[in-house]
Protein backbone atom coordinates (compact mmCIF):
# COMPACT_ATOMS: atom_id res chain seq x y z
CA UNK A 1 0.00 0.00 0.00
CA UNK A 2 1.25 3.62 -1.01
CA UNK A 3 1.53 6.32 1.54
CA UNK A 4 1.17 9.69 0.57
CA UNK A 5 4.52 12.05 1.24
CA UNK A 6 4.16 15.05 2.94
CA UNK A 7 6.63 17.68 2.61
CA UNK A 8 8.65 19.50 5.13
CA UNK A 9 9.89 22.57 5.40
CA UNK A 10 13.40 21.65 5.24
CA UNK A 11 12.87 19.28 2.07
CA UNK A 12 11.47 22.67 0.09
CA UNK A 13 13.59 23.40 -3.04
CA UNK A 14 12.80 27.18 -3.33
CA UNK A 15 13.71 29.51 -5.96
CA UNK A 16 13.18 32.95 -7.32
CA UNK A 17 11.18 34.81 -10.24
CA UNK A 18 10.97 37.74 -11.25
CA UNK A 19 7.65 39.04 -12.47
CA UNK A 20 7.02 42.41 -14.15
CA UNK A 21 4.12 44.14 -13.46
CA UNK A 22 4.01 46.64 -16.44
CA UNK A 23 0.65 46.66 -17.74
CA UNK A 24 -0.86 43.71 -15.78
CA UNK A 25 -4.40 43.73 -14.54
CA UNK A 26 -3.64 43.62 -10.45
CA UNK A 27 -6.03 40.98 -9.57
CA UNK A 28 -5.13 38.71 -12.01
CA UNK A 29 -1.20 38.97 -11.60
CA UNK A 30 -1.70 39.11 -8.02
CA UNK A 31 -3.69 35.52 -7.56
CA UNK A 32 -0.75 34.14 -10.11
CA UNK A 33 2.02 35.52 -7.50
CA UNK A 34 0.21 34.03 -4.82
CA UNK A 35 0.04 30.92 -6.33
CA UNK A 36 4.20 30.93 -6.47
CA UNK A 37 4.12 31.97 -2.70
CA UNK A 38 2.29 28.95 -1.80
CA UNK A 39 3.63 26.48 -3.71
CA UNK A 40 0.38 25.53 -6.00
CA UNK A 41 2.53 25.50 -8.85
CA UNK A 42 4.75 22.13 -7.16
CA UNK A 43 3.56 18.95 -7.41
CA UNK A 44 4.93 18.06 -4.28
CA UNK A 45 2.40 20.98 -2.78
CA UNK A 46 1.76 20.34 1.09
CA UNK A 47 -0.84 22.66 2.34
CA UNK A 48 -0.10 22.94 5.64
CA UNK A 49 3.38 23.84 4.99
CA UNK A 50 5.30 26.10 2.88
CA UNK A 51 6.59 24.88 -0.08
CA UNK A 52 6.63 27.84 -2.03
CA UNK A 53 9.10 30.36 -3.72
CA UNK A 54 10.82 34.08 -3.66
CA UNK A 55 8.55 36.40 -6.10
CA UNK A 56 10.18 39.49 -6.80
CA UNK A 57 8.41 42.13 -8.42
CA UNK A 58 9.45 44.66 -10.30
CA UNK A 59 7.81 48.08 -11.72
CA UNK A 60 4.93 48.04 -9.35
CA UNK A 61 3.95 51.91 -9.98
CA UNK A 62 3.49 50.89 -13.75
CA UNK A 63 0.30 48.11 -12.54
CA UNK A 64 -2.86 48.96 -14.19
CA UNK A 65 -6.87 48.21 -12.89
CA UNK A 66 -9.63 48.08 -14.70
CA UNK A 67 -13.21 50.19 -15.08
CA UNK A 68 -12.84 53.18 -13.03
CA UNK A 69 -11.34 51.64 -10.23
CA UNK A 70 -8.65 54.15 -9.93
CA UNK A 71 -10.93 57.06 -8.80
CA UNK A 72 -13.98 54.52 -6.96
CA UNK A 73 -11.58 52.35 -5.31
CA UNK A 74 -10.82 52.85 -1.69
CA UNK A 75 -8.49 51.29 1.35
CA UNK A 76 -9.26 51.64 5.07
CA UNK A 77 -6.91 51.32 8.05
CA UNK A 78 -8.21 51.31 11.73
CA UNK A 79 -5.95 51.96 14.58
CA UNK A 80 -8.67 50.39 16.91
CA UNK A 81 -9.69 53.54 18.45
CA UNK A 82 -12.96 55.44 17.81
CA UNK A 83 -13.40 57.62 15.18
CA UNK A 84 -10.03 56.52 13.96
CA UNK A 85 -10.89 55.08 10.68
CA UNK A 86 -8.73 56.21 7.88
CA UNK A 87 -9.50 56.00 4.08
CA UNK A 88 -7.32 56.28 1.28
CA UNK A 89 -8.13 55.79 -2.38
CA UNK A 90 -6.32 54.00 -5.41
CA UNK A 91 -5.30 57.24 -6.80
CA UNK A 92 -3.44 58.16 -3.72
CA UNK A 93 -1.79 55.15 -3.02
CA UNK A 94 -0.26 54.54 -6.44
CA UNK A 95 1.79 58.63 -6.08
CA UNK A 96 2.74 57.42 -1.95
CA UNK A 97 3.20 53.78 -2.00
CA UNK A 98 2.60 51.78 -5.21
CA UNK A 99 4.94 48.67 -3.32
CA UNK A 100 1.65 48.29 -1.22
CA UNK A 101 -1.08 48.18 -3.59
CA UNK A 102 0.76 45.24 -5.04
CA UNK A 103 1.14 43.57 -1.62
CA UNK A 104 -2.25 44.08 -0.09
CA UNK A 105 -3.50 42.55 -3.20
CA UNK A 106 -1.79 39.54 -3.07
CA UNK A 107 -1.97 39.44 1.25
CA UNK A 108 -5.52 38.99 0.14
CA UNK A 109 -5.39 35.92 -1.45
CA UNK A 110 -3.07 34.15 1.46
CA UNK A 111 -3.94 32.32 4.21
CA UNK A 112 -4.57 34.50 7.42
CA UNK A 113 -2.85 32.58 10.30
CA UNK A 114 1.28 32.31 10.77
CA UNK A 115 1.63 30.32 7.34
CA UNK A 116 0.57 33.02 5.03
CA UNK A 117 2.69 35.32 7.23
CA UNK A 118 5.23 33.51 6.61
CA UNK A 119 4.42 33.36 2.79
CA UNK A 120 4.00 37.05 2.43
CA UNK A 121 7.90 37.65 3.25
CA UNK A 122 8.96 35.87 0.45
CA UNK A 123 7.36 38.26 -1.48
CA UNK A 124 9.67 41.77 -2.68
CA UNK A 125 8.05 44.42 -4.25
CA UNK A 126 9.93 47.63 -5.94
CA UNK A 127 8.19 50.42 -7.59
CA UNK A 128 11.30 50.84 -10.19
CA UNK A 129 12.71 48.39 -12.85
CA UNK A 130 15.67 47.64 -10.45
CA UNK A 131 16.19 44.81 -7.20
CA UNK A 132 18.55 44.17 -5.00
CA UNK A 133 18.56 40.16 -5.63
CA UNK A 134 20.90 39.67 -8.88
CA UNK A 135 22.96 37.15 -6.54
CA UNK A 136 19.83 34.72 -6.18
CA UNK A 137 19.49 34.64 -9.79
CA UNK A 138 15.96 34.99 -10.10
CA UNK A 139 13.94 33.71 -13.60
CA UNK A 140 11.97 35.78 -15.32
CA UNK A 141 8.41 34.43 -15.48
CA UNK A 142 5.60 35.72 -17.71
CA UNK A 143 1.96 35.60 -15.88
CA UNK A 144 0.54 37.08 -18.37
CA UNK A 145 -1.47 34.13 -19.60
Amino acid sequence: MKTTKFMKKSDADRKWYVVDAKDQVLGRMATRVAMYLRGKHKPVFTPNTDTGDFVIIVNADKVRVTGNKVEDKKYYSHSGYIGHLKETTYKERMENCPEEIIRDAVWGMLPKNRLGRQMIRKLKVYAGDKHDHAAQKPEVIDISK
